[in-house]
């Protein structure tokens, strides 16, 4: 009989729950995409061995046809969450033509002792204790219910462009990549009801090692644009993916490939059609 494979681990600081989709560290949870935990649960089976693209689109991905750039853009997404930084990295390393290496440990979670049985007076005092917190609790929403749910109205229209990832060869594209960011900044303020964070805001955060959760909790937005460049001779692809930040569901995502010759041209041409888009997409 197989054994039935460990639903919670630990990678690093972070706590993976398989089961939930989740992953979480000091209290916090950030819920992955399906395809996200599997790619994840894959590097973290053979930790400190080098992971091909094509082992982890078959593992990620089995039975989807679909091309490495996914691994790629997945692979960025999950340092992202991680807080992992490329060029220092503490969990997944890429190494050129070969693959991807999970350097974080990889444990059990500890086991909690569990509390002792209560006496049952005590018990009687925490019920009657319980039921009060309750009740405050509840005739506190309502008074705070409408001031709360236009809080939320408000951030929902709130979002940060975070500085693109330079993932050229030699990352030689940092001045390009960071012109990029400006530019979609400019682009998206431009779109009535949408609040979009400054880029001396977005732009403290560029290769800090913070979870998405917490970097969109500091600039006060519910969603946050990521993306990358990547470039093969002539040519340009720029990856754009737009995020919700507290649980970091990909809700829309677009690729872009354009010959690089006019520079700024492709940061304008790229950033007005990803603003178009993202003005179609639903907050």
């Amino acid at each position: 009989m197989e054994t039935e494979p460990q639903k919670r681990i630990c990678i690093g600081e972070w706590i993976v729950d398989s089961g939930t989709g989740t992953i979480s560290r000091n209290g916090e949870s950030t819920r992955l995409e399906v395809r996200t935990m599997r790619l994840l649960l894959a590097l973290a089976a053979r930790p400190g061995e080098i992971v091909s693209s094509e082992d982890l689109l078959a593992d990620a991905w089995s039975g989807v046809t679909v091309s490495q750039d996914s691994v790629y853009q997945a692979i960025a997404s999950l340092r992202r969450l991680l807080g992992d930084d490329p060029k220092q990295p503490a969990y997944i390393v890429t190494v050129p033509r070969l693959g991807y290496r999970l350097i974080a440990p990889v444990t059990a979670p500890r086991q909690e002792t569990p509390p002792a049985a209560l006496p049952r007076h005590r018990r009687r005092d925490l019920a009657i204790a319980a039921m009060a917190a309750s009740l405050i609790l509840v005739l506190g929403g309502l008074f705070f219910y409408p001031r709360i749910f236009s809080a939320h109205r408000h951030q929902s229209a709130a979002i940060a462009v975070l500085p693109f990832l330079d993932l050229t060869a030699g990352m030689q594209e940092e001045e390009f990549a960071d012109g990029m960011t400006e530019e979609l900044i400019d682009d998206l303020s431009k779109l009535h009801g949408l609040h979009v964070s400054a880029p001396t805001a977005v732009f403290y955060y560029k290769d800090k090692q913070l979870p998405l959760a917490d970097m969109a909790r500091s600039l006060d937005v519910a969603y946050v644009v990521d993306g990358s460049v990547r470039k093969s001779g002539d040519r340009v692809r720029i990856a754009v993916r737009l995020v919700r930040a507290h649980t970091g569901t990909v809700l829309w995502a677009g690729t872009y490939d354009r010959p690089f010759h006019d520079r700024i041209q492709v940061q304008d041409e790229i950033a007005a059609k990803v603003a178009q888009a993202l003005g179609q997409t639903s907050l």
